[in-house]
Order: C-alpha cells, then sequence, then structure tokens
C-alpha cells in the first residue's frame, strides 16, 4: 500500500560545514512518482540518503507514512523503513544468482525458501528476465542488472520506492527502454515513488510531479508543465531547457505584465511581448530565457523576424535539422529546428514565439 512522504525543514551539514540541504520542505503524496532534478551538487542524493536512512539528518524531520523516522536526534535505521530503493550501480550481490538477489528481499517477510524463490522467479519474469534466474551479476549485461534491481524492489512490496538515478550507467537507447520499463511497473505496483536524476528529458517523461533543487532547496515543485510553463526562477528555466538567454532592457509594461523588450545592443526587427514571472522590477536590466521550441527560422530580411544571425552548426536529428545559430556579439542560440537543413555560414532570420519566451531580473 501506497505511503506519503513528508519532510519538514530538514537541513543536512556535514564535517566542514558543507550544507547539502538547507531548511528542505516537501509533501509526496500517496502513490505519487516524484522526480526530483538537480545538478551535481543540489542535493538531490543527500535527500534521498535521508529518506533511506542512510544519512543522519542535522535539524527538521521526515514521516513516512505514519511513521516519525527521523528528527534530529530520532533515527530510525533502513531496514526498518519499509521502503526499496533501486542504485545506480545496481548493487547486486556477485555471488547470487539474480533469483537469489531478487528473494532476498523477502527475507523479512516470514516465507520459506522456496516460497521466496519461486517469487523471485515470477516477478523477473515481469521485468523480463524469465529463463535468466540461474545467471549471476557478472553473467547479465548492465540493463539486465537493473532489471533485476528493479525485481528485487518491486518484490518487496514496500510502499515507498526509491530510485537514485537508475538509468544513467546505461546507454541512450537501453536507457529509454528501461525508463519505460521502470515507469509501467512501479506505477502497475501502486507505490510511492522518488526519483532522482540530473536528465531533464528523463525527469519530465516520468514525472506526476517534479521538483527542481538549487544548492540544497527546493526552488519550486509541481507538474511537469507547469515547471516548463512557468518556470519560478532563471535557474529553473535554465535547467529545464534553453535555446539562449540574451541580456534586454525592458522598454514597457502593461498591466497583463507584459513587457517589450529589446535585446541590449541589437535592435529588433520589431518588439517582442514576452512574459513576466516577477510582477515587482526594480530595474531595467533583465534576462530573456529563450525555450527551443520557441524559436523557428526565417528568411534574414523577413518582416516577422526578431533577430538575425548566421549559422555556425547543423545536425541531422531524427525527422529534421538542429542550427547553432550565433547573434553577432550576443550570444548562441542552439536547438533551432526546422525541417530543412540550412547551411553552415548562411545568414537567417529568427523568429520567436512569446509563450516560449521569459523573462527575469538581471542578477
Amino acid at each position: 500500500m501506497a505511503e506519503p512522504i513528508l519532510v519538514e525543514h530538514v537541513s543536512k551539514v556535514y564535517a566542514g560545514g558543507n550544507r547539502a540541504l538547507e531548511d528542505f520542505s516537501l509533501e509526496v503524496e500517496a502513490g505519487c512518482f516524484l522526480v526530483l532534478l538537480g545538478p551535481s551538487g543540489s542535493g538531490k542524493t543527500t535527500l534521498l540518503r535521508c529518506l533511506a536512512g542512510i544519512e543522519r539528518i542535522t535539524a527538521g524531520r521526515i514521516v513516512l507514512g505514519d511513521t516519525l523516522v527521523a528528527d534530529g536526534v530520532r533515527h530510525v535505521p533502513p531496514e526498518r523503513r519499509d521502503l526499496s530503493m533501486v542504485f545506480q550501480d545496481y548493487a547486486l550481490w556477485p555471488h547470487l544468482a539474480a533469483r537469489d538477489n531478487v528473494a532476498f528481499a523477502l527475507r523479512r517477510r516470514g516465507l520459506g525458501g522456496a516460497a521466496r524463490r519461486a517469487q523471485a522467479v515470477a516477478t523477473l519474469g515481469l521485468v523480463g528476465l524469465g529463463g535468466l534466474e540461474d545467471r549471476f551479476p557478472s553473467e547479465l549485461s548492465g540493463g539486465e542488472q537493473q532489471r533485476v534491481a528493479l525485481a528485487r524492489a518491486l518484490i518487496a512490496g514496500t510502499g515507498i520506492i526509491l530510485c537514485d538515478e537508475p538509468l544513467s550507467n546505461l546507454d541512450a537507447d537501453l536507457r529509454e527502454r528501461m525508463r519505460v520499463e521502470i515507469s509501467t511497473r512501479v506505477r502497475a505496483a501502486g507505490a510511492t515513488t522518488v526519483y532522482i536524476t540530473h536528465d531533464q528529458a528523463e525527469a519530465f517523461a516520468l514525472a506526476d510531479r517534479l521538483g527542481v533543487l538549487e544548492k540544497g532547496r527546493l526552488v519550486q515543485v509541481g507538474t511537469p508543465e507547469e515547471i516548463y510553463t512557468n518556470p519560478a526562477t532563471a535557474f529553473v528555466a535554465r535547467f529545464t531547457g534553453l535555446a539562449c538567454e540574451l541580456p534586454v532592457q525592458i522598454r514597457a509594461r502593461n498591466g497583463n505584465g507584459l513587457v517589450e523588450v529589446e535585446p541590449t545592443g541589437l535592435a529588433l526587427a520589431r518588439p517582442l511581448s514576452a512574459r513576466s514571472l516577477t510582477p515587482d522590477w526594480s530595474r531595467l536590466d533583465a534576462v530573456l530565457t529563450v525555450r527551443p521550441a520557441a524559436v523557428r527560422l526565417c528568411a534574414p530580411d523577413s518582416d516577422e523576424r526578431h533577430l538575425r544571425g548566421t549559422v555556425t552548426d547543423v545536425a541531422f536529428r531524427d525527422r529534421g535539422y538542429e542550427h547553432a545559430v550565433d547573434l553577432p556579439g550576443l550570444a548562441r542560440i542552439t536547438g533551432v529546428y526546422a525541417q530543412r537543413r540550412t547551411a553552415r555560414g548562411e545568414n537567417v532570420g529568427l523568429c520567436l514565439d512569446p509563450e516560449g519566451c521569459l523573462v527575469f531580473p538581471a542578477y
């Protein structure tokens, strides 16, 4: 049965004063698939280890289901927290076959050895490893080992599953297939899941709710659509995918929160109205962030263009081409998609969609 998770004002300070988590608060509803996204050093792994009981928190409290498991004084050890964990490096016993690695998770359930092994074989079949139950980890590929680790987490039947960047060691094609496998199997189990990653595409594909971490703090939490459409800060916008950032100056704003901006040192072909998330502007200098989907190529002398630049790189991507365009003396815009290839060195115009442009204060 899925269990809710409550994290209240948690801090974690390591020796030497390194603050990995700072006043971190989070609620996860029972059955939710929460993905925590952040760069290295943002605190996401530390949080997961605190939830698991591997690390002791310095302050605050953690409640799993109805049980207070940590409050800075009280610390329930990992084996008594009734949760499962899928590790980045698989964490399989090398001397145990796949069946016995999975069955190990049932040892605390009071089942006999034969019953444990039978359930393990059945669960390995669910993750596509039927017939491989007698192989040792050294005889399995990376993807197969991760499936064993997933089966071990699922068979335990816990209300909470923690996933520590479980796909980061896999190649791109296998990573995508395992992403679908984890999403399908974990949701079928009905467990509350906290999954951490630094991969934006992976986060958006998996999450019911998405949290973004920066320097040990939870900056924003919401649905993937909310995070992408209305990022709370320039950092959130940047970390969830931008074609570019442009230094701009606000020329005007109206009562609906729309502003007209011009890139510093470069006249726009026409003003661009861009949504502002910060209602109280204290200065005219700002940063315009542009999503990749908000940029398209056009003729350099087109009346609809906002900017003009030169194509510096082009790469074939599936059904079309991605271009990198240099704006002289200003920035480089990347990930500009078009169905037709534009040659390197060619001058182009760029049209910006206001819905994919966001303005933030310049710090």
